[in-house]
């Protein structure tokens, strides 16, 4: 049961401070190496080390950043043959992450940019081929619809950061899986209100006319709305110390029980587990489990 992973691949520069500057203040920090990111990447590298066969769909810049970018994408076994090597530097992701573990993210697109229709078109075979095809915001919207258009499997869809996109194109997605800022921005995209509870957010949704639901909450866990129902689910109480990346590790880890036959309540159960073992390690791929690691419980 393959995933197809449409997406972006980025080079996160990572800078630990104590506190987030605020406006036109300098502090200094530590850190400033470069380890592999972007959310198509983190997110076919979570759903690999699980044991779900990945195929990833994108570009990497000419520049000495394409190689930390995909090394771990290389390590967990993920297919990079339909990861195209562009004229262009690779996408960068500059992490700002302050003492308790919150971090702010600056990208920049560079490669991640040109994954558009004409790119995404000439690897049609991967993407219809797959069980499933996941797909996040970090690529033009002519990409991310063309990408919609050749799935022939199930569509779920992260878009984050939201971006517009062709309505008709994200209404596909089954389940829309945001955290409550993002599905808020989502309404205001489908000219709705997007204030509220998560479920008032997770109903509103619903009733836009998405088949699922799945709203991530942090360390409140995660809420999945299908059918009219709404389910909360708990995540484990952890010590975080880097979320970066937590959210991702939750998309690859549902994606890999979704395929493995689990129902949406049990992926997301399973996702909430992967997610709070993540934010334990610092780093996104680099804090991602393995099938044999030991996750925390509820």
């Amino acid at each position: 049961m393959s995933l197809c992973v449409v997406g972006s691949i980025n080079a996160d520069l990572t800078v630990n401070v104590g506190r987030h500057p605020t406006p036109g203040e300098t502090l200094m920090g530590s850190g400033g190496g470069i380890t592999a990111g972007g959310k198509g990447a983190n997110q076919a590298v979570a759903a690999a080390k699980l044991g779900t066969p990945v195929v990833l769909v994108g570009a990497v810049g000419a520049d000495a950043n394409a190689e930390p970018a995909t090394a771990l994408l290389r390590d967990a076994g993920v297919d990079l043959a339909h990861v195209e090597d562009v004229e262009d530097v690779t996408g960068l992701a500059v992490i700002t992450v302050a003492a308790g573990g919150e971090n702010t993210v600056l990208v920049v697109p560079g490669a991640n940019a040109l994954v558009g229709a004409e790119l995404v078109q000439r690897h049609a075979a991967a993407i219809e081929a797959a069980e499933l095809v996941l797909l996040q915001g970090e690529i033009p919207a002519d990409g991310f619809a063309r990408a919609v258009e050749l799935a022939r499997g199930r569509v779920v869809v992260n878009l984050a950061p939201v971006v517009d996109v062709p309505r008709e194109a994200l209404l596909r997605a089954d389940p829309l899986m945001a955290n409550e800022h993002e599905a808020g921005l989502v309404l205001q995209q489908l000219g709705l209100d997007g204030a509220g509870t998560p479920e008032e957010l997770a109903r509103r949704l619903l009733d836009a006319g998405f088949a699922s639901v799945v709203l991530t909450l942090g360390s409140a866990g995660a809420l999945v709305a299908s059918g009219g129902e709404l389910t909360h689910i708990e995540s484990p109480n952890v010590d975080a110390v880097d979320t970066v990346g937590a959210g991702d590790a939750f998309a690859g880890a549902f994606c890999h029980r979704l395929l493995a036959g689990d129902s949406m309540v049990d992926a997301a159960r399973f996702a909430c587990r992967v997610g709070a073992f993540s934010v334990t390690r610092p780093g996104a791929q680099p804090s991602y489990p393995s099938a044999a690691d030991t996750l925390p419980s509820v």
